[in-house]
Parts: structure tokens; sequence; C-alpha cells
């Protein structure tokens, strides 16, 4: 078996609909994909293999830069279309704002940062949600409640995204295949690592 982890928005949007494609080309291997926003233990054997969005604190585990991940800024149509377009940062102070939440499983990084763009002086904006999941953003994004930064695979493979303010530089994360040492050279883990780097060559659209 291959137990595979990585975060429950990247294993959900991105992950999960190119699994089918790695069954078909290996299907003596069996796959279980364990989607979770806490890091499981891969030195305890608590997964074969990761998907991280920082590289690994143990110093037992391998690591490969698969890609990097930007963030935009995108909005629903209908929201837009009810609320307006911004055109400028300023104009996110008539616009309503979803953020992680204060208790967001890392990594989150500056993805708050729709609350104080633009602003030169003053508090910043007050959300109008606070999740702390990526998914639970892209959702409610996708609902319609309201503007937030989200990853760029999001918009490429969730539908009823719009990116506004393109010229907003937005966040990053980089992306590691992570592996204990003692399985470096399974066959599984191999041709698993190999599938990733293909897939994400181009980046994860």
């Amino acid at each position: 078996p291959l137990r595979i982890t990585t975060t429950v928005a990247f294993g959900s949007i991105w992950l999960t609909p190119r699994i089918k494609e790695f069954v078909e080309l290996y299907p003596d291997i069996e796959v279980s994909l364990v989607l979770a926003d806490t890091e499981l233990d891969l030195s305890m054997r608590e997964a074969d293999a990761a998907i991280r969005m920082m590289p690994p604190t143990q110093p037992d585990l391998i690591q490969r830069h698969l890609m990097t991940m930007n963030y935009r800024i995108y909005a629903a149509p209908e929201y837009l279309k009810a609320r307006g377009i911004p055109k400028t940062a300023r104009d996110l102070d008539q616009h309503s704002i979803v953020v992680y939440g204060e208790d967001a499983s890392p990594p989150v990084g500056d993805f708050n940062m729709l609350l104080e763009v633009g602003i030169k002086s003053g508090p910043p904006r007050e959300p109008v949600l606070r999740v702390n999941s990526i998914y639970g953003i892209y959702r409610a994004v996708q609902g319609g409640l309201g503007i937030a930064a989200l990853p760029e695979y999001m918009s490429h493979e969730g539908r009823n995204l719009v990116e506004v303010l393109p010229e907003i530089p937005g966040s990053s994360l980089d992306v590691y295949f992570v592996y204990p040492e003692e399985v470096r050279n399974a066959e599984r883990i191999v041709v698993l690592r190999d599938f990733l780097v293909r897939k994400m060559a181009g980046g994860v659209a």
C-alpha cells in the first residue's frame, strides 16, 4: 500500500482528480489518501509520503521541491456583479473580505494582506468572515460571500472564481514532496515522485 498525506484543500482540489491517472498507470499499487491540515509523522510511518507546503523539520526526511504556489486575489462572478469590481487596493474598503482565522494551521504566511493592502495609516479592514482552513475560504468565495487571496491552482481547478486586482503581488508557498530516508529507493515512492514532478512541471494548472 501507498499512504499519501497532504492538506485538505490541495488534496481535495488538485490531487484527488489526478489520482485516477496514477492508479491506472500503477494498478498494483494500493493508494490511500490521508487529507489533514496537521502534519502526520512520516518517521513513525503514519504515512509513506507527503506533499507539504513547507520544508520538513525532521532531520531523517528527504524533501524534493516540486513547485512554488502563488496566491492571487479572487471573487465569484455573482459577488462582483452585485458589489462591483475593485479597481484599486483602496476600493477594498467597500468590499467584503474573507481571511484566515487566528487559529489557522500553518503555513498561512502573509495571506491576510487584504486587510491592510493600500492602507497607509489607520486601522486594518474588518473581514466579513474568518476561517481556519484555506478550503473553507475557497468555498466561501465560490459561494459569493466576498474576496480572498487563494492559491492560483484553485482558479484552474474550481469554477466560479474571477481574479481581481492582478497588479497586487500575492504571497507564495513552496511545495515539497517529502518521504523518510528508509523508503527512498522503494518503487512506489520513486514512481509517485516522478508522477508528481511531471504533473507539476508547468505549475499546478
